[in-house]
């Protein structure tokens, strides 16, 4: 049985239906977008837009699509060759229909990399044909292991002006293999992300798909003006550990948006370092709008800024978010060692449908990368609000576990309606947080916010910031 806001609950449903119905629209028109422009009808024959003054096919370079010969030098040539251009408006390197298995190969600026539809870029299985590269500056540790860590598929550092699009082809990791090496603990080096972009400006990433990555899927790491948009990132919901969709990591100006994610961790976690060496390497997040999503996460959170956040994340917008048979809906994740700071983050238009919890703030995530934290850093939360919130379907639509150290200050929440799956007294949960409530929130919001009326006017003062009604039974 499902209780619910009775006046609310026929109208949640029928807006629910639409956020469906307009879901799956979106699922065919993603294949028919490039760039923006849409492209009528099925295409009779392949051919590419032309994005740059020079174009080449990777045929051209010796490529074969027959998913068993390996193309990595048919790659590395064509980068090669599309880098002297850079200064003339770059060239654009196509990938038709077809298999074409590779081991990791770098990109270079001034370059598209264009798939085709029923392009399938495939990833080596075997680790020993994925180059080492050092742990990055800042988590000074390999993430899984000491020391260094393998190179994500596609990989580019210090680049400018790179687009990653097509016709929705598609990037496959193969990560089978990886996730059961990790589970049995054979591997002696972090895994490889899919994608990862560093040190690097002007990116475009748009209608191609990703998925079945080693560990993080796309990973931007120290960039500035990134654009995600109309990409579907894929993993086993179980069982394919560590598959963030999007990660990004002390990143500035960066879009997300029209986007499908199902994945077996975060569908996007907002990062920026990890304890002592995110605190040195101080490069935040902020400026970062994520919108019109539909994700899905089972093990984890649909959208999670941290835990890796020391170097601070801040100016960040969620709205227009779908989050659907996902263990969590919105988490930001922190503990003491972390340092930094999450603030001035806005989250709007916010859908849950069967979801255990709905909104989380945890302040004990304690994993750090060593012994050399200095469990005094302790982290800032504030400025915090989320606005016309609606779901069904779940457990625990709020869960804020701030503490004495780390207390969660000024978080508002206005117009809220969630319909739980049973009746708890303590069903909206609440520790050392402060804050305020507008306008009609249900369930019935804890004690230590003050609530006031739509005009504006404090109805209720709180009664303790440090109320204590957590229960992780439900």
């Amino acid at each position: 049985m499902v209780f619910s806001s009775p006046h609310k609950s026929t109208s949640f449903f029928f807006v629910f239906l639409i956020i469906a119905a307009l879901g799956s629209v979106f699922l065919v028109w993603q294949r028919n977008v490039i760039n923006g422009f849409l492209v009528l009808g099925e295409e009779l024959n392949w051919e590419a837009p032309k994005l740059r003054p020079v174009v080449f096919n990777l045929t051209d370079f010796g490529g074969v699509g027959d998913g068993v010969t390996l193309n990595t030098k048919a790659f590395e040539r064509a980068v090669s060759v599309i880098s002297k251009f850079r200064n003339q408006g770059g060239a654009q390197l196509n990938v038709p229909p077809g298999f074409w298995l590779t081991s990791p190969f770098n990109l270079t600026s001034r370059m598209t990399l264009f798939l085709a539809r029923d392009a399938v870029i495939l990833a080596v299985q075997d680790e020993k044909y994925w180059p080492l590269m050092p742990a990055l500056p800042s988590y000074g540790y390999g993430r899984e292991h000491p020391g260094p860590r393998y190179s994500s598929l596609i990989h580019g550092q210090n680049l400018k002006d790179v687009v990653i699009t097509g016709h929705n082809g598609t990037i496959n990791g193969q990560g089978q293999t990886w996730w059961t090496k990790h589970l049995h603990k054979l591997l002696n080096y972090t895994r490889g992300p899919l994608v990862q972009i560093m040190y690097s400006s002007d990116i475009v990433i748009s209608n191609i798909t990703l998925r079945d990555s080693p560990f993080w899927t796309l990973h931007p790491y120290d960039c500035k003006n990134v654009t995600i948009k109309n990409v579907t990132i894929l993993a086993p919901v179980y069982h394919a550990p560590n598959t963030d969709g999007i990660d990004p990591d002390s990143c500035e100006d960066m879009l997300i948006e029209d986007c499908y994610i199902s994945v077996g961790d975060d569908a996007i976690a907002i990062k920026s370092g990890w304890d002592q060496y995110g605190i040195a390497y101080a490069k935040p997040s902020k400026n970062i709008i994520i919108r019109n999503l539909v994700v899905r996460s089972n093990v984890s959170a649909g959208i999670s800024i941290g835990s890796e956040m020391s170097g601070g994340v801040s100016n960040v917008t969620i709205e227009n978010i779908l989050v659907w048979e996902s263990r969590r809906a919105i988490r930001i994740k922190t503990a003491p060692g972390r340092g930094g700071y999450v603030r001035q983050i806005t989250y709007r238009n916010i859908t849950f449908h069967n979801v255990r919890v709905g909104i989380v703030i945890k302040t004990d995530y304690n994993e750090h990368p060593d012994d050399g934290y200095d469990p005094t850093a302790l982290p800032i939360l504030r400025d915090i609000s989320f606005t016309n919130i609606r779901g069904e379907g779940v457990r625990v639509p709020v869960r804020i576990t701030g503490s004495e150290e780390i207390p969660v200050r000024n978080v508002t929440f206005h117009d809220m309606n969630v319909g739980i799956t049973y009746k708890k007294k303590h069903i909206f949960q609440c520790a050392f947080v402060e804050g305020r409530v507008i306008g009609t929130i249900f369930p019935k919001p804890c004690r230590n916010f003050d609530q006031y009326n739509e005009q504006g006017e404090l109805v209720k003062q709180a009664v303790s910031q440090n109320v204590t009604d957590i229960d992780y039974e439900i």
